[in-house]
This record gives C-alpha cells, sequence and structure tokens, in this order.
C-alpha cells in the first residue's frame, strides 16, 4: 500500500529532487580583479589587432595612390614632351613698370606764422582764451586740431577767407605730414574748398595763396617719382623702407582732380602742363603697386581729360599717346596703356585709339599709315614655325582698339574691311590643334571680335 501508483512514478514534479551535496564557492575580490583583467587584456587584444588591420589597409591605401601618382606623373611628362614637339613654350612675363624709385626726405612742416593770421588773432584776442590759455608757440597744434575736427574749413567759410600761411601750412601738411589723420583732413580741407562756389566762375571763400603745378611736381620728386622710366628698365620693387609711392600719393591725386574740376573758376594748369598730368596718371597705372588706386586714378584722368578746351585736345591727345608710345616695350605694357583708359566719354575712346595707334607705329618701326600696319598684318602667315604668336596677339589687342574705339576710324570703310579681312584669317586659319604659345589666345579673341563686336 505505501508504493507509488503508476502515474505518481511518471510525474517529474511528484519525483523528489536529487541532493546536490556540491559545496557552493565563495566568490572573493581577487577572483573579481583576476576576471577584470583577463576582460581588459582581451579587450586590448581586440584593439591591437584593429589597429593593426587599420595600418595595414592604410598602407596598402598609400601603395595605391602612389601607384596611381606614379602612373599620373608618366602621363603629365608624356605630354610634356608632346608639347615640347610642338615648340617651347617661351616664358612671358606680366606687366609692370616701376615708376617710383628711392624716397626723398620729406621737408619738414613749419608751424606757420599765426602772428599775420587775422581769423587766428581773434581767438587770441577772445576772452574765451584766458580758459584755453592758447599761445602763439602752440598755434601748429591748435591748427592740426582744427583741421582734424573739420572746424578750420567751417571757420574759412564763415570768415570768407583762406589767409597765405593757413593755407601754405594746410597744403604742405597734406603732401609731406606723416600722420594718415592729418593727411585725410588736409585733403578734405582744400576739396572743401575748391569745390565750393557763390557763382559759376567764383569761389566763395577768398583764397591767398594757391599752389602751382611747380609745386605738385616737386612732390612727386620727392616722393620718387621716375619721369624717365622705360618699361624695358627693372621692374621688381625694391624691399626698401624708402621705396615709393608713399601714403601721400592719394591726397596728391585728390588735390589734382580737385585743380581740373575747377577750370571754370580757375585755371591751374596750362595745356603742356596739363598733358604731362594725363602722361603722369598712365605711368601710374603701369605700376603694380597702384592696383587699389584704381578708381581714384581713373576719376584723376577723366577730370584731367575734360579740363582741356575743344581747340586744346586734337593736338594734346596725339601728344600724350606719342610720349606713352615712346616710353614702353613691346610687350603687355603697351596694351595696359591703353586698357588702363576706360571708355566712359567719347575724349577717353579716342585717346584710347590713339595710344593704340602709336603703340602700332612704334611696333612696325614707324610704319607710314595704319593701312601698312593691316597689310602686314593680313599677310601673316600663321603656319610658319617661326610665327611669334605674342607679339601677333599684342598686335590684334592694339588695332581692336585702334579701330573699334575711334569713330573716325571705324567709319573708314578701308580701314574697317582691312581690319575685318585680318580677323578672318586670325580666326580660320590658325588651327585649334595648335599648341603654340598664345595661338589659343589670337584664334579665340579674332573669332569673338568678329562675332559680337563687328
Amino acid at each position: 500500500m505505501d508504493d507509488p501508483l503508476d502515474f505518481e512514478v511518471e510525474d517529474d514534479l511528484l519525483s523528489p529532487l536529487p541532493i546536490n551535496n556540491k559545496r557552493k564557492k565563495v566568490i572573493g575580490l581577487d577572483d573579481l580583479l583576476n576576471d577584470h583583467y583577463k576582460e581588459q587584456d582581451k579587450l586590448l587584444e581586440k584593439q591591437n589587432k584593429a589597429k593593426k588591420k587599420a595600418k595595414a589597409k592604410e598602407k596598402r591605401k598609400y601603395d595605391d595612390e602612389d601607384r596611381k601618382e606614379a602612373w599620373l606623373t608618366r602621363i603629365v611628362e608624356k605630354c610634356h614632351n608632346q608639347l615640347k614637339a610642338f615648340g617651347e613654350e617661351n616664358d612671358i612675363s606680366l606687366w609692370g613698370v616701376k615708376v617710383f624709385g628711392e624716397q626723398k626726405p620729406f621737408p619738414p612742416l613749419d608751424s606757420p606764422d599765426l602772428g599775420s593770421c587775422n581769423f587766428i588773432q581773434s581767438f587770441f584776442n577772445n576772452r574765451l582764451n584766458s580758459v584755453v590759455e592758447l599761445a602763439v608757440d602752440k598755434g601748429g597744434s591748435f591748427l592740426e586740431g582744427l583741421l582734424t575736427n573739420g572746424w578750420l574749413s567751417k571757420l574759412a567759410f564763415l570768415s570768407g577767407h583762406v589767409e597765405k600761411p593757413v593755407a601754405i601750412w594746410a597744403f604742405n601738411t597734406m603732401l609731406y605730414s606723416s600722420k594718415e589723420d592729418l593727411q585725410n583732413s588736409s585733403s578734405n580741407f582744400w576739396h572743401a574748398i575748391l569745390s565750393s562756389r557763390r557763382e559759376v566762375d567764383q569761389f566763395s571763400v577768398k583764397i591767398d595763396w594757391f599752389p602751382e603745378y611747380t609745386d605738385l611736381r616737386s612732390a612727386l620728386d620727392t616722393y620718387g617719382f621716375l619721369f624717365k622710366f622705360s618699361s624695358s628698365g627693372e621692374r621688381e620693387s625694391s624691399d626698401s623702407n624708402n621705396e615709393g609711392p608713399p601714403q601721400n600719393i592719394r591726397a596728391w591725386i585728390r588735390f589734382v582732380t580737385s585743380c581740373c574740376l575747377i577750370r571754370s573758376k580757375k585755371a591751374v594748369f596750362s595745356t603742356v602742363e596739363a598733358e604731362e598730368i594725363v602722361e603722369i596718371i598712365i605711368c601710374m597705372f603701369l605700376d603694380r603697386r597702384f592696383q587699389g588706386l584704381s578708381m581714384l586714378l581713373n576719376d584723376c584722368m577723366q577730370a584731367t581729360v575734360d579740363y582741356f578746351t575743344d581747340q586744346e585736345w586734337c593736338s594734346s591727345c596725339e601728344n600724350i599717346a606719342k610720349f606713352i608710345a615712346c616710353r614702353v616695350s613691346e610687350d603687355l605694357n603697351c596694351i595696359q596703356t591703353v586698357e588702363c583708359v576706360s571708355e566712359v566719354s567719347s575724349r577717353c575712346k579716342q585717346l584710347r585709339s590713339a595710344i593704340a595707334y602709336q603703340n602700332l607705329l612704334y611696333c612696325f618701326n614707324g610704319a607710314s599709315s595704319g593701312e601698312v600696319i593691316l597689310k602686314s598684318l593680313d599677310a601673316s602667315n600663321f603656319r610658319d614655325k617661326s610665327c611669334d604668336f605674342f607679339k601677333m596677339y599684342i598686335h590684334l589687342v592694339l588695332a581692336e582698339n585702334w579701330v573699334l574705339s575711334s569713330s573716325l576710324v571705324e567709319d573708314d570703310p578701308v580701314i574697317y574691311e582691312m581690319f575685318c579681312s585680318f580677323l578672318k584669317n586670325c580666326s580660320s586659319l590658325i588651327s585649334a590643334t595648335d599648341l603654340r604659345s598664345y595661338a589659343s589666345k589670337v584664334r579665340h579673341k579674332a573669332s569673338y571680335l568678329l562675332h559680337f563686336s563687328i
């Protein structure tokens, strides 16, 4: 009766659990540390393996890049050798002429004789001077304060008078001061005085002293301007601190611009002096250090060109063009002398055309006429290996500006037809596969002019 039934034997839940006589092990701190170190060793081993795989992969990548670089180098060398077969490319320098040399020491800026200045004496005699205690020997500092704060021009307008000591001091401060704020303030002072007017042909203030062109030319000489420069001379600027141009050249350009705008009130320059100013401005355009002053130079050139009367301009334009053509060689500088003259007015276009024409005459050894030049260009043999496409490019640009910038030349049917024939030859006879230096530039420029400008 005590034996289990059959279904009870088969039921696992009713069967007794086996007795586990094995004793549980107690885990200590040493065991935990050992397990931790083992895990760290495994992790470090995995990281080392990953680094080795990454290095191997990177090495394979660098090897592939080295192989590609070597392959590209071989291709480039092969292409370079093939280009040499068509003709060695000449080293063509950029445009640029050094028109400023070593500066001379600036003259000292002496304070004006304030004892002879009526409006300064009015300050001395004013009762407020007992508070300010203005002394005659401190007049220079006092004028500098009035100038930089803009009060000097206001006092001039209130009194209607700019006395000689003040005018000379303001002029010298503008051109020879080493302080930029004084340069700008004195330039603003003169601009305000010169641009003021009571009537069309009168200033609103009386000016006891006015600078002459010799004063401006003397300043340029002090700045180190090379009046007898040549584009075939030295072009690289020196590292010397005495190399021009100085900061004052900005004020010089602005003052010349203001003087040219007041011819109805006062003829500051003679015709010959105005011609020389235009020549100087074009020379400044040739100096690469003046690229940041292109707007000032453009304004000055436009004002100077408009300074001439209609009777003076025709001969003056030709004189300026001949002077410039004599100074530049047959390189990119002669193109720069043309392109620096903007086409904002009919006179500027005429000057641009005249400079281009005179440059062409010198390029062709003083050819007798423009027809002779165009016949020579039209007869060019572009297939000849000795053909100089760099000079051809210069001749093309000069001919373009000569013909297309002058309405008189453009209306000449003979000149115009010869120029069109030259453009057709350049665009059709120069092969697109001609890899000689400047060949593609001549071809593309001629094609552009033929299809879009003519």
